[in-house]
């Protein structure tokens, strides 16, 4: 057995005490579930919570996949931002469709998310981008992103004077910086079990209402 294999086998699944979860006694939708859940996930010291794995399609209709960070959940969906001409900017231009999925193994929970895409406007995104740290816009003020690189000096290059232009100019505008929303047509709520009776709680919207059901593990 190689040493992946062996590190691969060693490992367990929640060695942890997991919370109860009653299905019964979930939210008519699915918003106010997922804060609690958050809320609860932050209080039981799950490291970066809020990142999440976003899931898009190219126009070939190839998955991709990568990580970001959650901007918001309100009424209108689940929020990240990015540049509208990276890979996952152009992709969600050509097909407005993604997938979320949050996983917090302190709890043993996962929370998957589908929906349609749209964006905010552009004071939105301004908004979004200022209200961050000096850092981010920083790193917004690079752009760029998933261009081809040519070697790490160019980036230490361009990073060195964007970090200046955030700390001179803290109001300065990355104009491809766009907020996103994921408009959710399907919820769903996995709670783990060390037995592996996982509990499933699906949200579903049709007619502009709310379905719930639950689903074998």
């Amino acid at each position: 057995m190689t040493d992946f294999h062996h590190a691969l086998r060693s490992l367990r699944v929640w060695d942890t005490e997991l919370p109860s979860f009653d299905p019964a006694g979930a939210p008519p939708e699915p918003l106010a579930l997922f804060h609690d859940w958050f809320t609860a996930a932050v209080a039981a010291g799950q490291t970066e919570p809020h990142t999440l794995s976003l899931a898009t399609a190219d126009e070939d209709g190839r998955p991709d996949v990568r990580t970001v960070m959650l901007h918001d959940a309100d009424e209108r969906g689940w929020h990240f931002a990015s540049h509208a001409t990276s890979a996952k900017g152009r992709q969600l231009a050509a097909r407005p469709e993604a997938a979320l999925g949050f996983y917090w193994p302190a709890q043993g929970r996962q929370v998957r998310i589908r929906g349609h895409v749209t964006t905010g406007t552009p004071e939105e995104a301004y908004e979004d981008l200022h209200a961050r740290t000096t850092g981010a816009l920083a790193s917004a003020l690079v752009g760029r992103q998933s261009e081809i690189l040519d070697s790490p000096e160019t980036l230490a290059r361009a990073s060195e004077a964007a970090w200046h232009r955030a700390e001179t100019e803290p109001d300065a505008p990355s104009p491809t910086w766009t907020l996103y929303v994921v408009e959710p047509a399907e919820v769903e709520f996995f709670q783990g079990d060390a037995r592996r009776r996982h509990l499933r709680l699906r949200y579903r919207r049709t007619d502009g209402a709310w379905t719930r059901e639950l689903l074998w593990p």
